[in-house]
């Protein structure tokens, strides 16, 4: 019908090109079936597959006609009405439609998405003879390709407003057989048309419709790509020439598709990572890789394992055996913090290179946090993976990073492809490490949902330290995890400090399994260490107790009064032949008055400050010097300080990421799983037999305990008071619990913990339900424990807030899946702060100004980027504006409360230097900058602020 070929789907104003729906409808179809064909992993289609009687044959057939219906909802006058050049052509063959002012706010009822969905539905249900309680889990497809599916309130107003789909009277008819027509062309050219009667009485599961409405999505967003899929009157090639050219201009990476690794452990392991000379995997790899491969399809994998006892290559084994047998198209590692991922990106990369690939693969890797362009590993890939979306390029030369290449073999490529780029398709890449928000947000109500899922439905996920997660957080870690079993996508959980309480509600979550189900009471109540526990989804778990290796230890604790005088004093006596100490205190405030306060006794450069209180670039610096001088043996040779002794203060930045080993440790008194982390960076490497290369008085790990204003009176007297900054950062009770645990040990020369096996003893005790408390302490850990489970409450009940509903049953449409939630989610201070439980926190560049009122980089910096001008009635050089943003600094907890937090933007923002907010600023555009004067002090929302590289940021309140 000549009517149909005048609908319109897509518009340039500047070019006045335009797109037929017809046209528009062939090539998101043809994009989709490309996609199924060349990129989703076998994980996916699979899935799909598994509820349509056809299997993957129908449901390529079903992907590739929901995305040629996607836009069926532009065939309505709410629609065509918007350009009046193109709805007058319309009008001419007979589609009479009022203007866009005569519909007025009536359009904002019928989006094109919703008015697709009612549409297809009603056809459906006319001609086709289908239930509406069917006909709802397939349209919502076309309901929800805008990011957000329809809820109940939403179709009902549309429903009650029928001129907006067709203009009533003579013209009604006219605009019925248009969408009929186009309906039923659809339904014949995709191959639909013979299988809509078997598919009436379908049931598609909910993981199933959003896998779907992700993939029409991603096929209307590259149909719509004018670059890719010209608009008429300038195309003039067949549909087939069109598609082709633009799936050679987008040239999406690779598919992975794992083979089944090595079926001996020592020689996966030889051929994956770099082991000594004559080492074998120990005895948890051996062990995980074992029982993944025992397990009747891949699920969820608990590797509990002391730290050292290499569980980042466990899980990375154990992935490339799920990967084999799942058919997962990538790997997720997902961390605690930024600085994490950034250690272990380079890891995953040197995992990947040690991948058997077919010749010429182009593998997509992505560093997942807000600042992934300043890491040099990543960033390196991004340059080298450049391209220019067109589909006219063809032929364009690009220099991506080669993978090493088995026998054979021709390179494969590790590549950041330029399409699998922001906040909502950068996921999608196979090979990411990221921080934990990443999956979190999986389980966050908010636009686009879908896309995250289809990212971790096609991977293996490998969550890390997830120990170190509190309930807020581990209330959208557990929703996520019952997505994933959905979804059945394998996952590996790491830990080396994992309440068992914590274990049993992880795999519940995973399974699908209720509270209380009598075939999970053996995994929340063992105390077994090493332990592995797996489930499949729906399954029953299955424990194993691996050995451990030979590595073993002993650790003495002693009791260090909470008195400056007292810490100096006995770090002058430990560090009398010289040695390495760490001091990790559990706020930056004690941080910085530790360091000032040794100071007056040791010399300056004997004192390193470390905490999360630098610019980012003096961070990395402080990391990589931490590494240089207190490493490995093999990497620190030589530039380990030695003569009158080193010391640093740090935060918790010294519990995780660093590889870094001392021959003292003190530390504030911290939850017990988290004491177990530092005390993994006391005497963390052997030097010489029997520590000989360590000072003598050294060579026995020793812990001293402090940061308890009063120690009390022992188990029958008055309990430990902790000084208020820990209090404030993990409360009472965590620390009145770690406090109790300890006690047997503290001062007493003849129990030491006993390294490994007092591990889970020590966890499993503190964490445990029902745990008696000293006698004279009973009263005071009542009163907290109250508090705590009080605050922990609060904390589940705000997770649920826009925390997404457990999967529904199968044949449930999706609608109002993500209804108030919480809009657009990504990795800002905004989205931050909806998954973990967090006030807000203020970042900001950092920059000098001199006395003449010009801007600088801060002059320290190294690489020729310290002290660079920068112009302000311009944006500056690419390089000056790298470094300008490498010197992000979050501000600390002072400024989060929100009337600080609103005057400290009000007045940063009147200081912005408006030539940086061009929109081609990629690194400048939208920061905020706070201007150091040459002292490196500023005020700000009334409190002044002193900066240093040594020492970082103090806020002192005027």
């Amino acid at each position: 019908m000549g009517a149909a070929r005048t609908v319109w789907a897509k518009h340039d104003r500047d070019s006045e090109g335009w797109l037929p729906l017809w046209r528009h409808m062939a090539d998101s179809a043809a994009v989709a079936g490309l996609l199924w064909d060349e990129w989703l992993p076998a994980q996916v289609r699979r899935l799909v597959g598994e509820v349509l009687p056809g299997g993957e044959a129908d449901a390529r057939v079903l992907v590739v006609w929901l995305a040629g219906v996607h836009d069926i909802g532009k065939a309505t006058p709410a629609f065509a009405c918007q350009v009046d050049s193109l709805a007058d052509v319309m009008r001419e063959a007979g589609l009479a439609m009022p203007t866009r002012r005569q519909f007025a706010d009536d359009r904002r009822y019928a989006p094109h998405g919703l008015a697709g969905q009612l549409l297809l539905g009603e056809w459906l249900e006319e001609r086709h003879g289908w239930s509406p309680k069917r006909t709802g889990q397939f349209a919502v497809v076309a309901g929800g390709h805008h990011g957000v599916p329809p809820d109940d309130d939403q179709i009902r107003h549309a429903m009650d407003r029928p001129r907006l789909l067709r203009t009533p009277g003579p013209a009604e008819r006219l605009w019925r057989q248009v969408q009929e027509e186009l309906l039923e062309a659809c339904a014949q050219e995709f191959g639909a048309a013979g299988k809509l009667a078997a598919w009436r009485s379908v049931r598609l599961t909910q993981p199933v419709q959003v896998l779907l409405s992700a993939v029409v999505i991603l096929s209307d967003w590259i149909a719509s790509n004018p670059d890719l899929f010209p608009y008429f009157p300038q195309e003039t090639r067949s549909g087939e020439e069109r598609v082709a050219a633009a799936w050679r201009g987008l040239r999406l990476p690779t598919r992975w598709e794992a083979a089944e690794p090595p079926a001996d452990v020592g020689a996966l392991f030889a051929e994956r990572f770099t082991l000594p000379p004559g080492a074998a995997p120990r005895p948890v790899q051996e062990a995980a890789v074992r029982a993944a491969r025992a397990m009747s399809e891949p699920g969820l994998m608990v590797i509990e394992a002391p730290m050292g006892e290499g569980k980042t290559e466990a899980a990375l084994a154990v992935a490339e055996v799920f990967a084999a047998r799942s058919g997962a198209g990538g790997v997720f590692f997902a961390l605690p913090t930024m600085a994490t991922s950034n250690a272990m990106f380079p890891r995953l990369l040197s995992w990947l290179d040690r991948l058997p690939a077919p010749g010429g693969a182009r593998l997509s890797v992505l560093l997942a946090h807000s600042k992934a362009a300043l890491n040099d590993d990543f960033s390196g890939l991004r340059f080298a993976g450049r391209q220019r979306i067109a589909h006219v390029d063809e032929n364009e030369v690009q220099t991506p990073r080669k993978k090493r290449s088995g026998p054979g073999e021709a390179p494969a490529e590790l590549i950041a492809h330029a399409w699998l780029r922001g906040r909502k398709k950068a996921m999608l890449s196979s090979f990411v490490a990221g921080t934990v928000d990443q999956l979190l947000f999986a389980g966050l109500k908010s636009r686009h949902l879908a896309l995250r899922h289809l990212a971790v439905a096609g991977k293996v996920v490998v969550i890390d330290e997830v120990h170190a997660y509190d309930a807020y957080m581990s209330g959208y870690l557990d929703r996520v995890l019952s997505w994933l079993g959905a979804y059945r996508v394998p996952v590996v959980v790491l830990s080396a400090t994992l309440p068992a309480e914590r274990r049993l509600r992880l795999a519940e979550a995973y399974a699908g399994a209720p509270p209380g189900n009598a075939d999970f009471e053996e995994v929340g109540r063992t105390g077994a260490y090493p332990l592995l526990t797996s489930v499949t989804p729906g399954g029953k778990p299955v424990l194993e107790r691996p050995a451990l290796s030979s590595r073993s230890g002993r650790v003495w604790l002693e009791r260090l009064p909470e008195d400056p005088a007292a810490l100096a004093d006995r770090l002058e006596a430990e560090l009398r032949d010289g040695g390495c100490v760490l001091v990790v205190r559990n706020t930056v405030r004690r941080v910085r008055e530790t360091a000032r306060q040794l100071r007056e006794r040791f010399a300056e450069d004997q004192i390193t400050v470390a905490h999360s209180c630098f610019v980012d670039l003096d961070r990395k610096a402080k990391d990589q010097d931490l590494l240089d001088r207190f490493g490995p043996p093999e990497s620190s040779a030589g530039r380990r300080p030695a003569g009158r002794g080193h010391i640093v203060v740090a935060s918790q930045v010294a519990e995780q990421s660093l590889d870094v080993d001392f021959d003292l440790l003190v530390t504030d008194l911290c939850p017990v799983d988290l004491l177990l982390q530092r005390i993994g960076r006391l005497h963390r490497h052997r030097r010489g037999d029997r520590q000989s290369e360590r000072p003598q008085g050294l060579r026995r790990a020793r812990v001293l305990v402090t940061g308890v204003e009063d120690w009390g009176g022992g188990p029958d007297g008055a309990p430990p008071v902790p000084v208020r900054g820990s209090v404030h950062v993990y409360g009472a009770y965590p620390l009145l619990r770690s406090a109790a645990v300890l006690l047997p040990y503290l001062d007493d020369a003849d129990r030491p913990v006993r390294l490994p096996r007092d591990i889970s003893p020590l966890v499993q005790t503190a964490y445990a339900e029902e745990t008696a408390s000293p006698a004279g302490w009973a009263d005071t850990v009542a009163r907290a424990r109250l508090t705590h489970e009080t605050h922990r409450a609060k904390q589940l009940d705000r997770a649920d807030t826009f925390r997404l509903e457990p999967v529904a049953t199968p044949g449930e449409p999706l609608f109002g899946w993500v209804a108030a939630g919480v809009g657009e989610a990504d990795d800002t201070r905004q989205g931050r702060a909806q998954v973990r439980d967090s006030q807000e926190s203020l970042e900001v560049l950092t920059v000098q100004r001199r006395e003449d009122g010009s801007l600088c980089t801060l002059p320290w910096l190294t690489d020729g980027a310290g002290g660079v001008e920068l112009p302000q009635d311009r944006l500056p050089a690419s390089g000056a504006a790298r470094a300008v943003a490498g010197c992000g600094l979050r501000l600390p907890r002072e400024f989060s409360d929100p009337e600080v937090l609103e005057q400290a933007i009000e007045e940063l923002e009147r200081e912005v230097v408006p030539a940086w907010q061009a929109k081609d600023s990629a690194w400048l555009a939208g920061e905020l900058i706070l201007a150091l004067d040459g002292d490196c002090q500023t005020r700000l929302a009334g409190f002044s602020l002193r900066y240093s590289p040594v020492d970082g940021l103090e806020v002192i309140r005027d």
